[in-house]
């Protein structure tokens, strides 16, 4: 039987609400996550995920993810877009619906069958999205992650950190073109190159990589990710339901810190490279009144200053959340006028090892920033 099970609707928004909140404003949109989760409940399939030590050593992994920006689709893409004879109406929808598809094309390229998927990263489409996929092609999906968060490159997972190879990969974009990364230079080539096919498939691709022993996956999962983010997307429904306060519950659950209180009030973005980036602004009410903040994203939020003066930074997590419900925002959804709370959480050590902080903290990103732990950091806020 499986460790966790989603047997309805509620479970499904519970599962994503929670898994977006860890998503650090990227990860893949909530609704995408539940419209995936909620079709292939309603097609009878059972949706769970297992314990990582029930994973054979000797059977294959595999991990399913999509990869691309979380921009919308302006006018001018969208013309662009029908020059193909493609309908963007549907792009929203159909990513992440492929995922299995690209787990199948894999196996069929490399001659391997896995066994189980392996999320990733935590976040509502990517980690709904392999639960799906694993559902629909009837193996197990890990009760964990490979990231503990999201992040916007594969350079900064850790089986990648830690030597174990993501290629060859396959692609699956929304209307089914497929192909596959066989070889490259490096890791960051292997992203980029993956990254454009993603710009050519309009913003996203389903793809599938990472192809491993289970011995070698135990080596570089975050156990137990899936877990807690259906618990903590219980405890935050629950608390609204209760009429508590969503946001302390969030900092409860997480053992979290709470960084600003406030209104959004301005957003730029732009969409670049298969990349979401941009910088919120936040003036603090309450008790973070007469403070202003700027919080900084690709794909995921990765730098806070408060008042010009940084607070923390990736790899730990800083996660946007509606002040009022707490329900967690990605960045395409963060608009000016929002009240928010801001809240940062510990990133899993690994991250904060030598390798880790080389590809996601701040220098990873060409800031000439020191990374301090969330935990000393917030001594001196």
């Amino acid at each position: 039987m499986p460790d966790g099970h989603l047997e309805t609707l509620h479970d499904i928004e519970d599962f994503v609400r929670g898994g977006t909140f860890y998503g650090t404003g990227g990860g893949g949109d909530f609704d995408r996550g539940v419209k995936i989760l909620k079709k292939h409940l309603d097609m009878g399939l059972s949706l769970g995920w297992v314990d990582v030590g029930a994973i054979a050593d000797d059977e294959y992994t595999m991990c399913p993810f999509t990869m691309g920006s979380l921009a919308t689709i302006t006018d001018d893409k969208a013309a662009f877009m029908r020059t193909f004879e493609i309908d963007e109406s549907q792009f929203g929808y159909r990513r992440g619906e492929h995922l299995a598809d690209a787990a199948k094309a894999l196996e069929r390229y490399t001659g391997k069958k896995a066994s189980s998927y392996v999320p990733i990263e935590l976040g509502g489409g990517n980690a709904g999205s392999c639960v799906a996929a694993a559902a629909k092609n009837g193996v197990p999906v890990v009760d964990g992650d490979f990231t503990g968060r999201a992040i916007p490159e594969i350079t900064q997972t850790l089986p990648s950190i830690f030597g174990k190879p993501v290629l060859p990969m396959s692609s699956c974009d929304a209307w089914h073109d497929i192909c596959f990364i066989d070889s490259a230079v490096n890791l960051k080539m292997a992203e980029r190159i993956g990254k454009q096919i993603s710009v050519a498939g309009f913003l996203g691709c389903d793809m599938a990589g990472f192809m491993m022993k289970g011995s070698e996956m135990k080596e570089v999962v975050v156990p137990g990710t899936l877990t807690c983010a259906l618990d903590l997307g219980k405890a935050i429904r629950k608390a609204n339901e209760e009429g508590h306060n969503p946001v302390e519950a969030i900092v409860e659950y997480t053992k979290g810190y709470f960084v600003a209180v406030g209104t959004v009030s301005r957003k730029d973005w732009y969409d670049k490279d298969g990349y979401y980036w941009g910088t919120h602004e936040i003036v603090g009410e309450g008790g973070y009144a007469g403070r202003t903040y700027k919080i900084w994203f690709k794909n995921e939020n990765h730098i806070c200053w408060r008042d010009g003066k940084v607070l923390v930074t990736s790899p730990d997590l800083i996660s946007i959340v509606d002040a009022r419900t707490g329900w967690p925002f990605t960045n395409n959804q963060v608009q000016e006028g929002d009240r928010v709370a801001v809240i940062s959480t510990r990133c899993n050590e690994r991250h904060r090892t030598k390798e880790g902080l080389e590809v996601l903290a701040p220098r990873a990103f060409g800031y000439d920033i020191d990374y301090v732990p969330v935990e000393e950091a917030v001594k001196e806020w």
